[in-house]
């Protein structure tokens, strides 16, 4: 007999579950920032394992922006020009966003190695409660760099192609 396909809801019931069992956030708010709906397309017994994978896949982007921007040791050219931009203050701000995820990176490892329900509960309210402080400060500092680009670009339309 054929295996009946997963459906989204299907995946929102199974998280409504575990939800109350470890007072998860809701499956709207995970979804809107780490786009958790993708779950559904995997069979998995370890829902809060594939949840959490969904969650650090969008965390590491950011974390290796971050470490671009304060080490831009072989980053892309327009690393350097978002270095150029930055001020102390906001330099200041990412290193401590990059000291935060950094620990998250340790404790996904230390999960990823042995697993345990509930410390993949545990890792999905850390990482989310994290998150939620993290992104308001990163759209900050996103908003000052375009500002600055946008300046920057105006004051500089002076180009030589020769």
């Amino acid at each position: 007999m054929a295996k009946k396909e997963q459906t989204l809801e299907d995946l929102k019931q199974k998280y409504k579950i575990l939800q109350e069992k470890y007072s998860l956030p809701s499956f709207e708010s995970l979804n809107e920032d780490f786009v958790i709906e993708k779950a559904y397309e995997s069979e998995t017994d370890l829902l809060l394992r594939e949840i959490r994978k969904f969650i650090w896949d969008r965390i590491v982007n950011y974390l290796r922006l971050i470490e671009g921007i304060l080490n831009p040791v072989n980053a892309p050219m327009f690393i350097f020009s978002i270095v150029k931009i930055l001020g102390i203050e906001e330099k200041k701000k990412l290193s401590e966003i990059y000291k935060e995820l950094t620990k998250l990176e340790i404790r996904v490892i230390a999960i990823d190695l042995d697993y345990d329900e509930r410390k993949e509960a545990e890792f999905v309210n850390n990482a989310y409660s994290i998150w939620q402080k993290i992104k308001k400060d990163l759209v900050n500092i996103l908003e000052k760099i375009c500002k600055k680009w946008d300046d920057k670009s105006e004051t500089s339309n002076k180009c030589y192609f020769g």
